[in-house]
């Protein structure tokens, strides 16, 4: 296999919640403590992003999947682990060092009336990023890009005098994609970006998106907690949990064969027409908090799988027949 264009290792992201020192200060029986807590939103992700392909993150809400894109981008820092990027080391860039990736790499946000300017236009929201990494470019070299990259996600270039607040939901999206395309990248990250938008509209985005990736060679990064859009536009899949991988596998194997007990469950839940008597897996408990995570595999309060291994030791992502693999005790020992 060929070198992976996004290489993530050991990612863990930490969000302090104990405020400044004074407020971690306590009183407890006749000594002063300093209390710290924090939220492990990330907890050591392993994760290869293959050119060319749509690897779909998915899992519940606050399981960490949004947190990962965010991270990949540089919005945000990590707290351990590294990021790279076509064989280099980015997570550790700054300025102009990180300049060239910045255009290599994308994001498309989830909701896209918050990410548009509300005071520029959409001619000036997509000559913007143009204009910053193409300093040398003429002013008719930008008007026509501009042009060029409407007419790709199917906007009227009439329309660049408008405001974000004039377009519809789906309009909006597609100038979001518009503006991710200008810059013409290699790696797109999309954060739920069709999750605000209405069934008919969610399929003319993803033909969209699917359209751009294989006129332009895009690798996606795409974040998501549809499994039915997984299914029609994932490559691979990762299953994430409390901040964990639990499953990596191609889309048609995941969705034929799961191995792990929560996506087993997570699978189950997708309504099916014929199915008269569905049989969904009811998993026990509720969802740790990631302030206390649990020891060992995170899982193991809600998997009816689970021993003492379980409860004790935080189970690795190892390779499985059919190229699946999977973060679990009871899938390594054969009890699953």
């Amino acid at each position: 296999m060929t070198s992976p264009l996004v290489s993530i290792r050991g990612l863990e992201k930490r969000f302090d919640l104990s405020g400044g020192l004074l407020e971690q200060i306590t009183f407890e029986k006749g000594r002063f403590r300093r209390r710290q807590e924090a939220v492990h939103a990330i907890n050591g992700v392993d994760l290869d992003v293959q050119r060319g392909e749509a690897l779909c993150v998915v899992g519940e809400s606050g399981c960490g999947k949004s947190t990962v894109a965010r991270t990949v981008m540089g919005l945000i820092s990590p707290s351990a682990g590294e990021i790279h990027y076509d064989g280099q080391r980015i997570d550790n860039l700054e300025g102009k060092a990180a300049l060239p990736y910045r255009r290599r790499m994308q994001m498309i946000f989830q909701n896209p009336y918050a990410s548009l300017n509300p005071r520029m236009t959409i001619q000036q929201t997509l000559e913007e990023p143009i204009r910053f990494h193409f300093p040398t470019w003429s002013a008719a070299e930008v008007r026509d890009k501009v042009h060029e990259v409407m007419q790709s996600v199917g906007i009227d270039p009439d329309w660049g005098s408008r405001f974000g607040h004039e377009f519809s939901g789906g309009q909006r999206q597609r100038i979001a994609i518009a503006r991710a395309l200008a810059v013409d990248p290699e790696f797109i990250v999309a954060d739920e970006p069709i999750s605000a938008l209405d069934v008919s509209i969610q399929a003319q985005v993803l033909n969209l998106l699917m359209d751009a990736q294989e006129s332009r060679s895009l690798t996606y990064l795409f974040i998501t907690h549809d499994l039915a859009v997984v299914e029609h536009f994932g490559t691979r899949v990762a299953v994430m949990y409390l901040g964990r991988v639990c499953e990596l596998a191609d889309t048609r194997t995941l969705f034929a064969t799961p191995r792990h007990p929560y996506t087993q469950a997570l699978l189950s839940a997708i309504p099916k027409l014929e199915d008269d008597r569905p049989n969904h897996i009811r998993l026990q408990g509720e969802v740790p908090t990631p302030v206390n995570l649990p020891s060992g595999c995170v899982f193991h309060g809600r998997c009816p799988y689970a021993n003492e291994r379980c409860r004790r030791e935080v189970p690795k992502l190892i390779a499985t027949d059919g190229g699946t693999r999977v973060a679990c005790h009871a899938v390594e020992e054969g009890r699953l």
